[in-house]
């Protein structure tokens, strides 16, 4: 069996070789298709390059047989390949919510559409990790034709170590489940990114025509193959993950099909209890659960309401994907497409969770969320992660968003962390977030003390609920005294874009704090601060000036990179946040200069970074495109942005970081930073007041 190969991020990354498109795709082929991408623990996908169909993944199978003759349409499974042929892949599409996939088998077409649901205004239903498969069956020459349909999931699913032993169970009632865990579990622990810890659960509804078994994938595959149908047998013999490799299967027969059938509605998910390890005063640890707990007893209700709930979701989905796709539009087709290939990504690296009252019962009124800063480093709530993936938030339910700053607030009004700015993270390795007592973070100064100052102000700006910034004013306004200390000049320091190295007097990052310190202004009018509304107002407004001297090249074309450094110049996407907040501090001529600018260092695509390297970021790519001041600018990164999202260069999840002069990816893929790309049509939401 060819291994389920894990790089760095998910809980699972398929692996292909390159190939060409030879289907129908829309809008465009991705890099890789998110298939089941629901938490940092639940993110499947298809790995494409240069063009994969759906059955050259391995680690999820699916086949069809029609007229007894068997195809492959999920996966590359350890069958003999004699023993069937593969279904030949016509379309592929991806929405918002889903990515669709329909494959000839014969006379017979098949559809799978993957649902990854989101549901970011229903807690409940946003914590619940699970996916959907839904395969449906169609003739194609008008008739009747003998169909049953197959899926599993193997162990792999479960550990980033295949050595380790795994054991199982089915369950069978009205639901069919198979749940498969470690034998040997290790709470809040991770194997290269994969959880050591709870179960992951395969189930499909009990109608007639369904079966079950377990056990190696060689025999529960040819079990199908031969017979059209399962033993319903159950292996006991529990083993290491990669010996004999144990598959979970489930399979519907279809009976005669003509018209496109009912979809059979397959349900994966990975459940873990206790989900979080969060710091609390006094260095204590508080356990926390996933919200959908205080609404389901056990994992087969979950399961239960889950897969009853399929039409309904897809419904909800639908309109979903219609509003985003309505509004990206308005900018351009191509902001659409990168738009829709990010909101999975985003929202799948984060987890809503509850505490628990002195009597074991769930407390839903105290919900933290937490993000992993998939790829780059594992950390737990990274602020400048926040930021960058502030968008989506403020895009789907900016309640997210105050959930998310909650657990760094909390943390650090309990005074335990030392230094006098923000921290950088919650913790240095998901799901521990245990803070940094030790004052030993990753320091980011600036960057992270501007970053959550502006994000608190955006937050009550759109909800106007002023509760968060009223209780934390005190904390809030520490940082902005420190922004006013080391801003307008700030010193040697790494921003957000730690990669490229610390460097003095950054331009860029002077913005973030001057931003930041205005942004303080505005909320200290709004918790009754007025004399120091007015104060931090006037400092702002005094660094605007000095900094436009500072920051400028002497041949006024440009920002620099750094003060003094004409020859330098970088992506000014901290300006960003002026229009975000509509702050108007910095003049419209530094906006006009910069679009002007950037159309003569643009690459085949897009914008560097700054002039230390040639590679650049997505999300701020985006970010930038939305201060240009002419439709051409900003769509000069809009598009390279799209170019490289479809150059078939990476079999990666959706990256970030990419090179500028050819498209190759940098190395980070998967992150929730790609939220950014909402940056633009959150400013147009934003100016022509649509909600």
């Amino acid at each position: 069996m060819g291994t389920l190969l894990n790089c760095m991020h998910a809980l699972f990354l398929f692996i292909t070789t390159a190939a060409s498109v030879s289907w129908t795709a829309t809008p465009f082929n991705p890099a890789s298709f998110p298939l089941a991408v629901r938490s940092p623990y639940l993110s499947a996908w298809l790995a494409q390059g240069s063009g994969a169909a759906l059955n050259d993944i391995v680690g999820w199978a699916g086949f069809v047989k029609v007229d007894g003759k068997p195809f492959s349409f999920l996966g590359a499974p350890s069958v003999p390949a004699a023993a069937f042929s593969k279904a030949v892949q016509k379309s592929s599409k991806f929405t918002s919510t889903q990515s669709a996939f329909v494959l000839s088998a014969g006379p017979i077409d098949l559809t799978v559409t993957f649902l990854s649901p989101v549901e970011p205004t229903d807690l409940v239903r946003q914590s619940i990790p699970f996916s959907y498969m839904a395969v449906s069956a169609a003739s194609t020459d008008g008739a009747s034709h003998s169909v049953q349909v197959y899926s599993d999931i193997s162990a792999e699913w479960i550990s980033g170590d295949n050595s380790l032993v795994a054991n199982w169970s089915t369950s069978t009632g009205s639901t069919i489940t198979h749940q498969v865990q470690l034998q040997t579990q290790k709470v809040f622990t991770e194997v290269n990114d994969h959880t050591q810890y709870g179960s992951a659960f395969y189930s499909l509804s009990n109608v007639a025509g369904t079966t079950f078994q377990s056990g190696a994938d060689i025999t529960v595959r040819g079990q199908f193959i031969n017979n059209g149908k399962l033993s319903n047998m159950q292996d006991t013999n529990f083993r290491a993950i990669s010996n004999n490799w144990p598959v979970f299967g489930l399979s519907r027969d279809l009976g005669a099909v003509t018209t496109a059938t009912d979809p059979v509605v397959f349900s994966v998910g990975h459940i873990r209890d206790p989900a979080i390890n969060y710091i609390v005063a006094n260095n204590a640890r508080q356990s926390r659960s996933l919200y959908f707990w205080s609404q389901f007893a056990s994992p087969a209700a979950v399961i239960s309401s889950f897969l009853g709930d399929y039409k309904n979701a897809l419904t909800r989905a639908q309109a979903f994907d219609n509003k985003v796709n309505s509004d990206a539009t308005k900018i351009s087709a191509d902001y659409a497409s990168i738009v829709a290939l990010s909101i999975r990504q985003a929202l799948g690296a984060t987890e809503i969770t509850i505490s628990k009252n002195s009597d074991g019962t769930f407390n839903t009124n105290d919900v933290l969320v937490f993000m992993k800063e998939i790829s780059s480093d594992g950390n737990v709530n990274t602020v400048d992660v926040i930021f960058p993936a502030w968008p989506v938030l403020l895009y789907t339910n900016p309640t997210l968003g105050k959930f998310l700053l909650e657990g760094l607030f909390r943390y650090q009004a309990t005074g335990q962390y030392p230094n006098k700015w923000s921290v950088h993270d919650l913790g240095a390795s998901y799901p521990n977030a245990v803070g940094h007592n030790d004052g030993k973070d990753e320091a980011m100064p600036v960057e992270e003390s501007g970053n959550m100052v502006i994000m608190a102000l955006s937050y009550a700006q759109k909800t106007g609920d002023l509760s968060q910034i009223q209780q934390y004013k005190a904390l809030l306004d520490q940082w902005t005294q420190f922004l006013v200390q080391d801003s307008l000049i700030p010193s040697n320091q790494i921003s957000t874009d730690d990669f490229a190295g610390s460097l003095a007097n950054q331009t860029n990052l002077a913005i973030k704090g001057i931003i930041g310190i205005k942004a303080m202004s505005q909320i200290a009018q709004l918790v009754g601060s007025p004399a120091q509304s007015a104060n931090y107002s006037s400092i702002a407004s005094s660094f605007v000036s000095q900094w436009q001297t500072l920051a400028a090249s002497t041949s006024g074309q440009h920002l620099t990179l750094s003060y003094g450094d004409s020859a330098s110049w970088g992506l000014s996407y901290n300006m960003y946040a002026d229009k975000l907040l509509k702050l108007n501090l910095f003049p419209a001529s530094v906006y006009q200069m910069q679009t002007a600018w950037y159309k003569t260092v643009a690459q085949p695509f897009g914008v560097p970074l700054d002039t230390r390297h040639t590679y650049t970021k997505s999300d701020w790519e985006i970010w930038t495109a939305g201060i240009m001041t002419d439709t051409a600018g900003r769509d000069l990164f809009i598009s390279s942005v799209k170019k490289w999202a479809s150059d078939g260069l990476s079999s990666q999840p959706l990256g970030d970081w990419y090179e500028t002069t050819n498209g190759q990816p940098e190395g980070f893929r998967a992150r929730p930073v790609v939220g950014g790309h909402l940056g633009t049509c959150l400013l147009l939401l934003a100016l022509t007041r649509i909600s």
